[in-house]
């Protein structure tokens, strides 16, 4: 909200300074964003009166005037404004005069006596652009016919007027306006509030349009009036274009200006239609599909259309007989505006219901002010009063003749009573509260309230919206007491340093682990859209969490898994010519918990666990002269994995997933206690989606479960045995569908005393015909570590040990010894 303060303070006028009124707005929650004079800093700028032009002798774009600037002597000005003729008033900077400099941080710009073509020029005409007063620099600017000679230029157009700049929150609707300021601004400084008067119009035609309001959900009050014989070529008065200005907004015609005026004066947009132009009576409905509109700003927009969460989304409008001739609360159409030419026109005030323009708008890509305030709320009784205002200011600049208000009453929302209690805004608040202060705060806000011992039941008036529960009341109450006044008092506790959980691993060092190999993080949204999330999850639409309000179409569900928002990472590097990848996340992903749901009867139940989850693409190692270049596999991450993981020990098991490779995608297990649990996914990117996102080459994909994989168990300490560890090689053939993961379950399941670590060193596959083994049979070699922390161990010992493992292989997985 901008505004000048010459302005407010026509209609409230507290004794304090411009800035002590903008710090007081601001502890109040109007946050004064910026604060600044009309004008730029200048001196010696006077009113001055051109006497007589005359063309340069030397110069075909150069005159040369004589000035009376009030010093009593002519000056002689050379100018090259087209508009410099004799007769006219208009600013001029002395000699010694500092104009503001032409670039932000740069040097004032000094007048001084000089020479243009030969002929010397005393001073200078100025420019409204030169005086920064905006970018019209073809001219120079031209004063009214009265203004004094030698007055001072500041003083004559009030250029060290202040302009506020206010930062409202979105439930400050109520301040989208003059009155709305100089209503808190009473409020909040005790001075008394003046409204703006004027002449109720005077009824003189018995002219009417009908209007037929077919939906109460679009709009709750809709009123009208007729005015005929208007002048639209009328002059708009200087008053109001000086404020519309400051105010940010820039002189249109003398209707529009009007229109716009009463909007930032009084909180109520209007619209003004050409009624000649009107086919019939006027409807007022949701748009039908297939209707489109040319909208003032000259875009042409389908009335009926998806929404950024892809839903079918209908806009209302305001109709005559052939179809849409406005978007109802947001813009006018093109067919209807007024023009020069209008004679006839038909100006409408309505209450838009907030739920009906909310989002209308951005669907369009464009925002107004009047859909601004209409979302946020429009105070419903003052309907007819605004329009009764306009009007008064259009029979006195354009004149005319007015017709009867027609004022149709819907849907006017009901103001309910909000109660609030004394020792609740003390304890939010943290400050001691009599009921006589809670009390004057609410008179002097303008509340209607009831008191029954503590407890006061306030009504809010009809243009507050934001108020509605209890804590509404007491930000109220903090607001009106003052920000400030309000003691800062850190809070004061015991704090203790928490301990260090000895059986959970950090998520940072989890994190600082695979950075460490090479990964990077990213950081998504929680949001996916449909279409990723059924690719990589395998999901049917009922199983997909659809997100109520996305902000975007692209964000319309929640993610089951961290694959999607990677996939898009790497798309977005590869784009950028990266070539060799390596990505991590942590992050919570969402599914429905249907145990839940069944058990509680609840809609839907939601489970939101943490994951860590990564991708490599590219080569396995960066390019380099030592080593031949190879794609990254599955082994590669797999390695990586178990780096990071250490010294927890997991292993694979073979297992499809929608989003993997069958063939080469993996469950990752671990074990807990005598449990072995499944963690997370590793593999390859299924064929299928490597070529819906457009990929050269298969990425590797992991995702684990971060709770399992950070409990590590208490470490248990061991003494260092002071007996040498002896190591023995056992090579065993099977068949080669057996995993080597079986056999080292087999060889552990024995639990053999002096067993400390057996490892696969070795994997032998024969070629057809050149060996021994079966075409179908595979050698795996495995190292056993065997100590005894009592004594050296003796053959016999180890050769039972070794006896014991292969009769646990051979037995279990039909191996026998190479």
């Amino acid at each position: 909200m901008q505004f000048s303060e010459s302005w407010l303070r026509q209609y409230v006028n507290p004794a304090l300074d411009s800035d002590a009124l903008g710090h007081a707005m601001t502890m109040a929650g109007l946050e004064v964003e910026e604060q600044h004079s009309v004008a730029p800093a200048f001196t010696k700028i006077v009113v001055a009166q051109i006497l007589s032009a005359e063309q340069h002798p030397d110069a075909d774009r150069l005159g040369v005037c004589k000035v009376d600037a009030g010093t009593g002597q002519e000056l002689q000005i050379v100018c090259g404004a087209p508009n410099a003729r004799a007769g006219i008033k208009i600013p001029c900077a002395l000699v010694g005069a500092e104009l503001p400099p032409a670039e932000a941080g740069g040097k004032p710009f000094m007048i001084k006596v000089g020479k243009l073509r030969g002929v010397e020029s005393q001073g200078m005409l100025c420019s409204g652009r030169e005086l920064g007063l905006g970018d019209d620099h073809e001219g120079i600017l031209e004063l009214l016919a009265d203004a004094p000679i030698g007055e001072d230029i500041r003083k004559y157009l009030d250029l060290d007027d202040q302009v506020f700049v206010i930062k409202l929150t979105p439930n400050k609707a109520d301040c989208l306006s003059l009155m709305g300021m100089a209503r808190e601004v009473s409020a909040i400084t005790g001075a008394p509030l003046c409204a703006p008067k004027w002449n109720a119009p005077v009824v003189s035609i018995g002219d009417k349009r009908k209007v037929t309001v077919e939906s109460k959900e679009l709009c709750g009050r809709f009123a009208g009036r007729v005015i005929r014989g208007v002048n639209p070529q009328a002059k708009t008065p200087d008053w109001i274009v000086q404020r519309l200005s400051r105010a940010g907004q820039r002189s249109i015609s003398a209707l529009v200006d009007l229109s716009n005026y009463v909007m930032l004066e009084m909180g109520q947009p209007t619209h003004v239609f050409d009624i000649d132009k009107l086919e019939g009576d006027i409807t007022v409905r949701w748009a039908k599909a297939g209707e489109t509109l040319e909208l003032l700003n000259g875009q042409t927009v389908t009335l009926v259309g998806p929404d950024s969460a892809g839903k079918l989304q209908e806009a209302g409008v305001v109709a005559d007989q052939k179809g849409p001739v406005a978007l109802a609360g947001i813009m006018g159409g093109n067919h209807c505006a007024v023009s020069d030419e209008t004679k006839n026109i038909y100006v409408e005030a309505a209450y838009w219901l907030p739920s009906a323009i909310q989002g209308r708008a951005r669907r369009f890509n464009f925002s107004t002010d009047a859909a601004h305030r209409f979302e946020r709320g429009v105070d419903p009784q003052n309907t007819v009063n605004c329009l009764e205002y306009l009007s008064s200011l259009i029979l006195e600049v354009c004149g005319g003749q007015v017709g009867p208000v027609d004022d149709q009453v819907l849907n006017v929302p009901e103001r309910k009573p909000v109660k609030m209690r004394l020792a609740r805004a003390e304890k939010v608040i943290g400050i001691p509260l009599t009921k006589e202060v809670v009390a004057d705060v609410f008179q002097r806000l303008g509340f209607e309230f009831k008191q029954e011992g503590d407890v006061f039941e306030v009504t809010p008036p009809s243009y507050r919206f934001d108020i509605e529960i209890e804590e509404d009341l007491i930000e109220e109450v903090a607001r009106m007491y003052g920000f400030e006044n309000i003691p800062d008092q850190p809070p004061i506790a015991s704090l203790t340093m928490s301990a260090k959980a000895e059986a959970k691993r950090g998520i940072h060092l989890l994190r600082q682990r695979l950075a460490l190999q090479g990964y990077q993080e990213a950081v998504n949204f929680g949001f996916t859209d449909l279409e990723s999330e059924q690719r990589l999850a395998g999901a049917q639409e009922q199983d997909v969490i659809q997100v109520l309000n996305p902000i975007a179409n692209q964000y319309g569900v929640m993610r089951s898994n961290l694959w999607g928002g990677l996939l898009a990472n790497l798309k977005s590097n590869l784009n950028r010519g990266a070539g060799r990848v390596r990505l991590f996340e942590t992050g919570r992903v969402f599914k429905r918990d249907f145990k839940v749901q069944e058990a509680s009867g609840e809609v839907a139940g939601f489970h939101q666990p943490q994951k860590i989850g990564g991708l490599a693409y590219g080569s396995s190692v960066p390019e380099q002269w030592a080593s031949m270049t190879r794609a990254v596999d599955f082994f590669d991450v797999k390695g990586d994995l178990e780096r990071v993981l250490d010294p927890l020990h997991f292993v694979t098991e073979s297992a499809q997933h929608p989003a993997l490779h069958p063939g080469r995608s993996a469950k990752v297990l671990i074990n807990i206690g005598k449990n072995t649990i499944e963690v997370g996914w590793i593999g390859e990117l299924h064929p299928g989606l490597q070529q819906a996102y457009e990929l050269p080459q298969a990425p590797v994909l992991f995702e684990l479960d971060l709770e399992s994989i950070r409990e590590l168990g208490l470490p248990a300490p061991e003494e260092l045995s002071k007996f040498p560890a002896v190591q023995r090689d056992l090579a065993l053939v099977v068949k080669q569908s057996v995993s080597a993961q079986s056999l080292l379950d087999a060889m552990t399941s024995t639990k053999q005393n002096f067993v400390r670590s057996i490892e696969l060193f070795d994997e032998f596959k024969p070629k057809a015909g050149s060996s021994s083994m079966a075409d179908d049979e595979k050698s795996l070699g495995f190292r056993v570590t065997l100590l005894n922390p009592q004594e050296t161990l003796q053959d016999p010992q180890i050769d039972a040990v070794m006896a014991a493992l292969l009769g646990a292989v051979e037995k279990k997985c039909t191996a026998r010894l190479r």
